[in-house]
């Protein structure tokens, strides 16, 4: 896992689409894996901004992480229309090339199959953004969640209930269930960049990046992904113990090494 502290959201923009950009020009059909939140808002602003300059999408693929269960279509806080708003109207990317797990499934369990069949089939995801939440979760794995899960059911905690409510009317509105790609199929991801900016969440960070690896932290699992990189501002880093470490890895890191 590398750890990258960098001064604030638009550095973290910058930097995690300059990986993606390499991505896409080395390899003009790659399977991005996308998320929603505050988390990945600088990069989708960043990769817009250099789609109109020529960054071309036209033949990459997208899957998202999660959907909200029992949303009707077309709700504006479903994540496909939150996905469509922020980032793929923004770009070129073809809307038939955008993939989401079907929340609205009259069969639960073979819509995640088949989401999962999906994944495979594009020959995996490239690259997948991701955030982390205030009690470690990353996707909608909330803590407890095997190592080992597929795309599943989940039910939200109150807390993750609570986090979301500001984007809701009120909390009650906030669907209980959600379906999400599990930490099993995260880990198959061959690059996955989190971000998390915040004093609200440099206690997570410190749980998942210099912790122990538990359930309990579902986010700590990245600490054995083969090429996990962690971007984080000043205040997310705030609680970690060798933050300077980080700094100064970074501040010497080989330019042949990339992201």
């Amino acid at each position: 896992m590398e750890v990258v502290i960098l001064g604030g959201r638009r550095q973290i923009g910058k930097l995690a689409a300059d990986a993606i950009e390499e991505l896409l020009r080395r390899k003009p059909d790659a399977v991005l894996g996308l998320a929603t939140g505050s988390s990945p808002l600088p990069v989708y602003d960043e990769l817009a901004e250099r789609n109109s300059r020529g960054l071309d999408f036209s033949r990459a693929t997208a899957f998202t992480l999660d959907e909200y269960v029992g949303l009707p279509s077309g709700h504006p806080e479903s994540y496909r229309e939150v996905i469509r708003r922020e980032f793929t109207d923004r770009v070129n990317i073809a809307p038939e090339n955008v993939h989401g797990p079907d929340g609205s499934a009259g069969d639960i369990p073979a819509a995640c199959q088949a989401y999962e069949d999906a994944i495979a089939a594009a020959g995996g995801v490239d690259l997948q953004l991701l955030g982390v939440g205030t009690d470690g979760h990353i996707a909608f794995n909330e803590p407890g969640s095997s190592f080992a899960s597929r795309t599943r059911i989940k039910s939200l905690i109150e807390q993750t209930r609570r986090d979301n409510a500001r984007f809701f009317k009120s909390l009650a509105e906030v669907p209980h269930h959600v379906l999400t790609q599990g930490l099993g199929t995260l880990m198959e991801a061959r690059h996955v960049i989190l971000i998390a900016t915040g004093a609200q969440k440099a206690q997570a960070v410190r749980e998942f990046v210099e912790g122990p690896v538990s359930a309990i932290c579902p986010a700590s699992i990245l600490q054995f992904h083969p090429h996990a990189t962690v971007l984080l501002d000043e205040a997310a880093a705030s609680a970690l113990k060798l933050a300077d470490f980080y700094r100064h890895t970074y501040d010497n890191k080989p330019a042949w090494q990339g992201l």
